[in-house]
C-alpha cells in the first residue's frame, strides 16, 4: 500500500513537471509567434549575409639602411552597396521595375547630396556627359572605361559595339529597335542610354535629369562589379579619406546603403628618388589587365593550380612605374575574403574573415636615400648653373627643355648607391603638381637615367685603349705622332681633326696611350679605331656593356653601338666617341665600374633583399650575376688608370679636383647635338687605388664634360664624408601603414 501511494507521488510530480514545462513552452512560443512574431519574422528576413573581397595592404619600400621610402597609411572611405539598401514594405510589381529598386535610387541620391554638401567629390566610369543635353565622352575615357562600357551594354543585350575612343555612337541591338519603335539599325544615343537606364534602375520620374544622371553614374559602377566577379562583391568606393565628422553623419543618419570601412594607401615618406620609387594607379587597359593575368591563366588553363598567382580585377591599384612595378608581384600581398551580416537598417552586425589578407613583402633597395638626395641636389646646381650661361634669349628658351643624370654604383657588386634624374618631382605631391609637371619643356617625368640615352663622347676613349692594348695594336709605351689632323688612308676628304688642333692649331706630338686619355687626343684615338676596326671595337663595347641590357630591375633603354652602312667605315670616329652610338648614363656608370674592377661586369640591380611582413623569413636576396667579361691584363688596366687619374691632379680638370677630399680618376666628354650646344658627359672612380664607386654624369647641351667636373667632385665628396643625419629606421619585423 505504502509502495502504491510513493508511485503515485512520483507520477504526479513527473505529470506536473511536465505541464509546467509545456506552460512554459506554449508561452514561448506565444511570444515568438503572436507578441513578437512580425518582428522575428523581419529580422530574419532581414539579415543578410555578404561576402567582400578584403586588399592587403602593399608592402613597405626602405633603403639599403632601413629607412622606409615608401609605406601605407589607413584612410577611411565611404562604399554604396545597393544590396543593403532595405525597404519597409515588401518587394511588389511596379511599373516595370520595384520599390526596391526606388528605395536604392533614393538612398543614393541622398548620399550624394550630402557628400556634395561636405565637398565630397566622387567619380564614375560612365562615358556620357554629367550635365544634359546628354552626350558621349568616350574620347576621353580611358581603355579601362571604354572596356567595361563595352561590356555594360553587352550583358544589357542593348549593343555589342565594340568601343574605342573613335567611336561616336554604339549600334543598338534589335531588342532594343523594337523597344524604340525602330525598323531599321540605328546608333544609340546617350539620350537613348540614359533613358533605358533609368527604366533598367527604376529612376523615380520625379527625378531631374541631372539627378538621374549622378544617381545612375554610381549604379553603373556597383553593376560593373556583379559582372566582373560573382562569387564575391568588390565595393564600389564612393569616396576615399573621408573627415570624421562625416563619418558620424552617416553612422547616426541612417544613410542606408552607405557602409563605412578602411583602406591602406600609399603614404611617401621622401621627396626624393621619385623615378625610382614609382607610383601606383588603377589598372589602365584590357591589354594592362591581360598582362597581369597572363601568369594566372596559363596555370589555369594548364589544369594546375592557381592559388599562388593574383588575378587582378579592373578596378585595382597596382604598380605604374619604378620599383613599384618592378616588383608588383612582392609588393602585392594576398587578399582576403570577409562575411558582412547586416540588419534591416542595413547597418553591419558582424564581420568574419574566412580568410585573412596577408600584407606584402618588404623591400630593401641598394639605394642610401640620404646620398641620393645630395646627389639630386648636385645635379641640380649643374644643370642650373649650364642655363645661367645661356649666351642670348634663343638659346636660354632653348635650354628650358634640357635635363640630366647623374648615377652613382659600387664597383664591388654593381649595386646602385643613387640614380638622379633633373628636373624631377615628389611623389609625394604628385596629385597636387600634375598640372604643372605636365607643362614643364624639360619633361620631368623621363627617367633621363635609365631611359634617355646619349653619345658619349670622349669617355668612350678608355674603352677603345683596353680594346686597342689587349688586341695587341699597341703597347702602353708605344706612341703615335699627333698632328693634329687625322686623314682616312686614300681619302683626304675624311678627316678628323684633335680639339686642341681645332681651337688653336697645335698638336699634342708624340704621346702614348695614358697621356692620349689624359689629354683626350682625338688624332690619337682616331688612329686606334681605324686599326681596330668597326667589328672589334662593338665587341669590347657590349663587353663592357655598352648597347647591352645592364640587369637593372626596371624598364631601360639599351642605347646603341654604332653599326657602319654598306661601304661605309665609322671606326675611326667611333674611337673618340663619336659615330651614332648612344648609351645611358646607367651604362656609362657600369662600364666605368666593370673597367676599374679589371673587366668583370656584373649586373646593376636596385633590389637588396625582400623579406616577409613580418620579417619572419627573407624571401629573396640577390646574387650578382656575371654578365660578360673583358680580357684584361694589369698592365692595361694600370695604363688606362694612369691617364684617367692624371686629367684629375694635372689635366684640364685638376682645379676642379683640388677640393675633393678622396683621390680619384676621370674622363670627360662632349658630343654636338645637331646646331645646339654639345652635351657634356663626366665619368670616374674613386678612390683610385681600391675604387669603391664609378659615377656617371649627363648634362644636356652642358657643353664640354669638364664642366661637370664640380658636380662630380660634389657627389664624390657627399659619398665619402657622409652627414651625421640619423636614419629613421623599421624595427625589424614592424609593419608600417
Amino acid at each position: 500500500m505504502e509502495h502504491k501511494k510513493r508511485f503515485m507521488r512520483r507520477s504526479n510530480l513527473l505529470v506536473g513537471a511536465y505541464a509546467v514545462c509545456m506552460i512554459l513552452f506554449v508561452g514561448i512560443l506565444y511570444d515568438a509567434q503572436i507578441v513578437n512574431g512580425a518582428d522575428y519574422v523581419s529580422k530574419s528576413i532581414i539579415q543578410v549575409t555578404t561576402t567582400q573581397i578584403m586588399e592587403s595592404s602593399r608592402g613597405i619600400i626602405t633603403d639599403r639602411n632601413g629607412k622606409v621610402l615608401v609605406s601605407n597609411k589607413e584612410i577611411y572611405v565611404v562604399t554604396f552597396d545597393p544590396d543593403q539598401v532595405r525597404d519597409e514594405a515588401d518587394l511588389i510589381p511596379d511599373e516595370g521595375h520595384t520599390v526596391h529598386q526606388e528605395s536604392v535610387a533614393n538612398a543614393l541620391l541622398r548620399l550624394l547630396r550630402l557628400c556634395r554638401e561636405h565637398g565630397v567629390t566622387w567619380s564614375d566610369g560612365l562615358p556620357v556627359s554629367q550635365e544634359p543635353p546628354f552626350a558621349y565622352t568616350l574620347t576621353e575615357a580611358t581603355g579601362t572605361q571604354r572596356a567595361w562600357f563595352q561590356s555594360y551594354l553587352t550583358d544589357r543585350k542593348w549593343s555589342s559595339t565594340d568601343i574605342t575612343a573613335a567611336t561616336k555612337l554604339p549600334l543598338m541591338s534589335e531588342s532594343v529597335q523594337k523597344e524604340f519603335g525602330l525598323a531599321t539599325s540605328s546608333a544609340l544615343s546617350a539620350e537613348q542610354l540614359m533613358e533605358l537606364m533609368r527604366k533598367d534602375f527604376g529612376i523615380p520620374s520625379s527625378f531631374t535629369d541631372r539627378d538621374a544622371r549622378m544617381v545612375l553614374g554610381v549604379l553603373y559602377e556597383t553593376a560593373l562589379r556583379k559582372l566582373e566577379r560573382n562569387a564575391a562583391t568588390i565595393p564600389y568606393v564612393l569616396a576615399e579619406d573621408i573627415s570624421v565628422e562625416l563619418i558620424s553623419i552617416l553612422n547616426d543618419g541612417g544613410f542606408s546603403g552607405a557602409v563605412v570601412s578602411s583602406r591602406s594607401i600609399r603614404q611617401y615618406h621622401t621627396d626624393h628618388a621619385a623615378h625610382i620609387l614609382g607610383r601606383v594607379g588603377a589598372i589602365g587597359s584590357k591589354e594592362e589587365r591581360d598582362g597581369l593575368n597572363e601568369p594566372y591563366n596559363q596555370a589555369k588553363e594548364a589544369g594546375e593550380d592557381t592559388s599562388p598567382y593574383h588575378f587582378y580585377q579592373w578596378d585595382e591599384q597596382v604598380g605604374k612605374s619604378g620599383v613599384e612595378l618592378a616588383f608588383e608581384s612582392y609588393l602585392l600581398g594576398k587578399e582576403g575574403t570577409r562575411l558582412i551580416t547586416t540588419n534591416q537598417e542595413g547597418k553591419i552586425t558582424s564581420e568574419l574573415y574566412s580568410i585573412e589578407p596577408q600584407p606584402g613583402g618588404t623591400l630593401a633597395l641598394t639605394i642610401d636615400i640620404d646620398f641620393q638626395a645630395q646627389v639630386e641636389a648636385a645635379l641640380a646646381r649643374g644643370v642650373e648653373q649650364a642655363k645661367s650661361e645661356a649666351k642670348d634669349e634663343e638659346e636660354a628658351a632653348r635650354m628650358e627643355r634640357v635635363g640630366g643624370a647623374a648615377v652613382v654604383v659600387s664597383v664591388k657588386d654593381s649595386e646602385i648607391l643613387a640614380s638622379a634624374t633633373y628636373p624631377t618631382y615628389s611623389q609625394r605631391t604628385y596629385a597636387e603638381d600634375m598640372e604643372e609637371l605636365s607643362q614643364n619643356l624639360a619633361s620631368p617625368y623621363t627617367n633621363r637615367a635609365l631611359n634617355s640615352a646619349y653619345a658619349p663622347g670622349s669617355t668612350f676613349k678608355p674603352m677603345t685603349a683596353v680594346a686597342a692594348l689587349e688586341s695587341g695594336i699597341i703597347t702602353p709605351s708605344t706612341r703615335i705622332r699627333d698632328t693634329g689632323t687625322w686623314y682616312y688612308p686614300e681619302d683626304p676628304n675624311s678627316l678628323a681633326r684633335c680639339w686642341l688642333y681645332r681651337s688653336s692649331r697645335a698638336t699634342h706630338g708624340r704621346i702614348n696611350v695614358s697621356e692620349a686619355l689624359t689629354v683626350s687626343c682625338n688624332y690619337f684615338f682616331a688612329e686606334l679605331g681605324y686599326q681596330l676596326g668597326m667589328d672589334q671595337l662593338n665587341e669590347f663595347a657590349a663587353d663592357f656593356g655598352l648597347g647591352e641590357p645592364t640587369g637593372i630591375e626596371l624598364g631601360e633603354r639599351t642605347g646603341a653601338r654604332h653599326e657602319n652602312a654598306p661601304g661605309e667605315d665609322q671606326a675611326p670616329w667611333a674611337g673618340f666617341g663619336q659615330a651614332s652610338q648612344e648609351y645611358t648614363p646607367l651604362q656609362l656608370a657600369n662600364y666605368i665600374a666593370t673597367l676599374v674592377r679589371g673587366g668583370e661586369r656584373l649586373d646593376a640591380h636596385l633590389l637588396k633583399n625582400i623579406t616577409a611582413y613580418d620579417g619572419s623569413s627573407v624571401l629573396y636576396e640577390h646574387q650578382p650575376e656575371v654578365l660578360s667579361e673583358v680580357s684584361m691584363s694589369e698592365e692595361t688596366l694600370a695604363a688606362v688608370k694612369k691617364g684617367m687619374g692624371d686629367l684629375v691632379t694635372r689635366g684640364s680638370i685638376a682645379s676642379d679636383f683640388a677640393d675633393c677630399i678622396v683621390t680619384a680618376g676621370a674622363k670627360t666628354g662632349s658630343a654636338q647635338v645637331g646646331e645646339q650646344n654639345a652635351n657634356g658627359v663626366f665619368v670616374c672612380f674613386a678612390p683610385f687605388d681600391e675604387p669603391e664607386i664609378a659615377v656617371a654624369v649627363v648634362i644636356e647641351q652642358g657643353r664640354s664634360g669638364s664642366a661637370l667636373a664640380a658636380t662630380a667632385v660634389e657627389i664624390l665628396n657627399d659619398y665619402f664624408a657622409p652627414s651625421d643625419i640619423g636614419a629613421i629606421t623599421a624595427p625589424e619585423g614592424a609593419l608600417l601603414h
